[in-house]
């Protein structure tokens, strides 16, 4: 259980994103003009240190070598010019200001679990990690933009409330929100964006703006899973709270050779379940062992017995093995992301980066992901194609496919009513592994059953006509988003809007 919670990290939590109502202009922030670029000295560098309230790690500096670092080890290698860490939203103007003079790539990074790690880059890093506030007002949150999901859930548990969102306990709220928000809870109580009420970012151009159904509505819209990095930095986040009290996390496992019986019960009656249970479906070989296991995880508000027995009856199946117990909202958000048991500063990531939790003990996994939106069940002809692929390659261990339930409160919501489209799919499948071959073939061998969409959260450098299978028919809205708050483009990577 724990491995897997470490290899779903759900979300992006990486690249903020966003723009919207004029409240603060920066005059410093302006176009440079298409002259050769202005150097970038050491008395560069210092002026936009001292106009920092935060802190501008360098190259020479003792804590760079973990600063660079993201939650995935693969992308150490990468060696940005810069890393700032903003306390403020004026922070954050200053470096765009800073990087548009100097013509500079600019990376936003939140958690760092870009599967592509597009939160990090040659040039200026604007690490949104010191803004990890959490407020109650009344039935709403207010939440900075670089809050972990475990702080997220430990800050608001107090108060019997909280919000919709992953279960890996290091991702950052802002890629999380930004690119939609699949979690646990989503089933009963939307999208993170879907409980999103506004958001604060400062734009391409230093602004620090406000968002909301009222201001600049399509703003708004795009920032409620048009995907991070497309529109400008994230500050905060006011989303609307829901009551919680125990839950009860379940797990039931079959024997290898029941899978496909239990792909083709699971298919059929996870989407269409209660939104009081949300399960997911994994295939794995375990990284010390090669043969593959098949286990169905959940989280059920109520009634866990009788949701388990109707799973099973589905399966046609008895499990071999089932748990079912009753936690406390916290206590299950805990054990749900890999970290029963341990203090809310455990559940940080190890290695005392900057910004991070001193106490954090949560391990940094190298792996990479695909993923498809499932809108109909897989024909038995994927499902045999799909288990074979766990018997593919020289090294069969260290392999995940993990398929999450979507449908109930999820569906309840139009796919043009924000910027994330795939409200009728039935399940999202992620796709993990470090070895690279083993997953493009594995994703390239479901295409043809249930290729077409994917989950921007899931960001995959490989994948083609990438726009449309993240965003469907909302695709061109973005991007006329994207023209008219950052036309010069400042926030751009391989998979930019």
């Amino acid at each position: 259980m724990e491995r897997r919670a470490v290899l779903k990290a759900t979300i992006l939590g990486t690249l903020a994103v966003a723009g919207c109502s004029e409240e603060k202009p920066n005059p410093g922030a302006h176009r440079p003009s298409p002259s050769r670029p202005a150097p970038t000295g050491p008395a560069d560098w210092n002026a936009l240190e001292r106009g920092l309230d935060g802190r501008l790690i360098r190259p020479s500096d003792a804590s760079y070598a973990a600063a660079r670092r993201l939650y995935i080890p693969r992308y150490d290698r990468v060696r940005p010019a810069g890393i700032a860490y903003c306390e403020t939203p004026q922070d954050v103007s200053e470096c765009l200001a800073f990087a548009t003079l100097k013509r500079m790539p600019v990376a936003v990074r939140c958690g760092g679990h870009s599967y592509a790690g597009w939160s990090t880059g040659t040039g200026l890093v604007i690490d949104v990690s010191p803004k990890d506030t959490v407020k109650r007002d009344g039935d709403h949150a207010v939440v900075g933009a670089g809050t972990r999901l475990i702080d997220v859930y430990d800050k608001l548990a107090d108060d019997g409330v909280s919000v919709p969102a992953g279960s890996c306990p290091t991702v950052g709220v802002a890629g999380l929100t930004l690119g939609g928000g699949l979690g646990v809870t989503s089933r009963a109580y939307g999208l993170s964006c879907d409980v999103l009420e506004a958001v604060q970012v400062v734009t391409a151009d230093g602004r620090v703006v406000t968002c909301d159904a009222q201001r600049n509505a399509d703003l708004f819209w795009a920032c409620r899973g048009g995907g991070g990095g497309n529109f400008g930095v994230a500050a905060s986040f006011t989303f609307r709270t829901h009551e919680v009290g125990d839950v009860t996390p379940f797990s039931l496992r079959w024997p290898w050779s029941k899978a496909a019986d239990v792909i083709r019960g699971w298919q059929r009656w996870a989407p269409a379940a209660p939104g009081e249970v949300w399960t997911s479906l994994h295939l794995d070989t375990e990284p010390d062992q090669g043969t593959p296991s098949i286990e169905v995880t959940g989280v059920a508000l109520a009634d866990a017995d009788g949701h388990m027995n109707r799973l099973a009856a589905a399966a046609n199946a008895d499990p071999a093995s089932s748990s079912a117990q009753s936690r406390s909202y916290m206590d299950a958000m805990k054990f749900m992301g890999g970290c029963a048991g341990q203090t809310v500063g455990q559940c940080h990531e190890q290695g005392s980066l900057p910004g991070q939790n001193p106490a954090g003990a949560f391990p940094r996994t190298d792996y990479s992901g695909k993923s498809h939106v499932a809108y109909k069940p897989l024909p038995d002809d994927a499902i045999s194609a799909l288990l074979g692929r766990f018997g593919k390659g020289n090294d069969v261990r260290n392999r995940s496919v993990l398929m999450d339930a979507m449908g109930a409160a999820i569906a309840r919501v139009g796919p043009g009513d924000t910027a994330f489209p795939h409200r009728k799919g039935l399940f999202c499948v992620q796709y993990l592994s470090p070895d690279d071959a083993w997953l493009s073939a594995t994703h390239d061998a479901m295409e043809p059953y249930i290729g077409g969409a994917a989950y921007v959260n899931y960001i995959d450098a490989g994948l083609k006509n990438w726009a449309h299978a993240y965003y469907g028919p909302n695709v061109d809205r973005l991007r006329k988003v994207k023209a008219a708050y950052d036309p010069g483009r400042l926030f751009r990577f391989p998979q930019a809007v």
